[in-house]
């Protein structure tokens, strides 16, 4: 076995056990840092295949974004300490056939269907090489590009609307309970 091979299996390892315990952890908060390392990990996991611009995203967006703000409303809302109900049986049994039919299609149609790994760069629709350079230097100028093909004004639309959601959940989050006049 290659190292190679053994980074993937670590990785994958850590992404599945910390993913196993965001889900069955009692404690809301022990939950979203269960979700920060799992997700972090798939980071890891880009890394090591050479995607680092989607890797990068991946811990901005995700580790640094929406983690942070389910963190920033679990400590809000005033719910950290609490424990989650216990699961009811059937719903466990159930949810626990779901995802062993999931596995079992996912092998299935792993096994059905050969995953060469490709030679060559990346192919447009009509089977030719795109000719793209996919740096993260290029991709970078790209998105902050004011031409034809750049994506500065999806950027400051997102802000803003990443903004007002922020805005959205402080505001809910400051609500004065009904007793407290």
């Amino acid at each position: 076995m290659s190292a190679s091979a053994v980074v993937f299996y670590i990785l994958s390892f850590f992404i599945l056990a910390a993913g196993l315990l965001a889900v069955t952890s009692r404690k809301i908060f022990r939950s979203a840092i269960w979700l920060l390392f799992s997700l972090t990990g798939i980071a890891g996991l880009y890394f090591w295949l050479q995607m680092e611009f989607i890797a990068a995203v991946q811990i901005v967006v995700y580790v640094g974004g929406i983690v942070v703000l389910i963190i920033f409303s679990i400590f809000l809302t005033q719910q950290s300490g609490k424990d989650l109900p216990a699961p009811v049986r059937s719903r466990a049994v159930f949810s626990a056939l779901a995802a062993g039919a999931g596995f079992a299609l996912t092998c299935l149609l792993a096994g059905r269907y050969g995953f060469a790994p490709a030679g060559h760069a990346a192919a447009g629709a009509d089977g030719g090489n795109m000719g793209v350079d996919a740096s993260v230097g290029n991709i970078g100028a790209q998105m902050l590009s004011t031409s034809e093909h750049g994506y500065v004004l999806p950027f400051e639309v997102i802000s803003i609307l990443l903004l007002a959601a922020m805005i959205g959940c402080i505001v809910i989050a400051i609500k004065t309970k009904p007793g407290d006049k």
